[in-house]
């Protein structure tokens, strides 16, 4: 949360040439109500659901950037299909940084008050997982866009 996956997405995929997609905007489009709605009446498993559905259709497509919701990797079908089916690229973002970002957010799970309690809870939870998935990891702390973008590319360019 708060990591620029989908500004850094963006960036990359015309970078790239490619075509981006980003599955929390999917997910917004497809059902007309925002991301805080949708847990609001579903709850948090309602969401995932809706995320493994988009997650497997836009993973299934080649040579494309697709950037997730930053609890995507909770849902093993999710971490499965990431990995099998393209590069995994990890944005560490410390939860300095992410409180940074996220302030002023409406994001459901930090509405809750003690917003670094929480980013903190996520972190230790979410971190091992997205470590175990990642095929590149990006430090994105005081860096912009641009230049994690680049670095991105550069590496992707050294795997080719």
């Amino acid at each position: 949360m708060g990591s620029g996956k989908s500004a850094v997405g963006r960036r990359l995929a015309r970078l790239l040439g490619r075509e981006f997609f980003d599955s929390d905007e999917i997910i917004e489009a497809r059902t007309g109500v925002d991301i805080p709605f949708i847990f609001e009446k579903e709850g948090e498993a309602g969401f995932r659901k809706r995320e493994q559905a988009v997650i497997d259709e836009i993973s299934a497509r080649h040579g494309v950037v697709l950037a997730t919701g930053g609890g995507a990797v909770l849902v093993p079908e999710n971490r499965a299909h990431l990995a099998s089916r393209g590069t995994v690229v990890y944005l560490h973002t410390s939860v300095g940084q992410q409180l940074r970002r996220t302030r002023g957010s409406k994001r459901p799970l930090l509405n809750q008050g003690r917003r670094k309690a929480v980013l903190t809870e996520l972190m230790a939870v979410r971190e091992p997982l997205y470590r175990e998935l990642a095929d590149l990891l990006i430090a994105t702390d005081g860096r912009s866009v641009a230049a994690v973008a680049a670095e991105i590319r550069e590496k992707l360019a050294g795997e080719g």
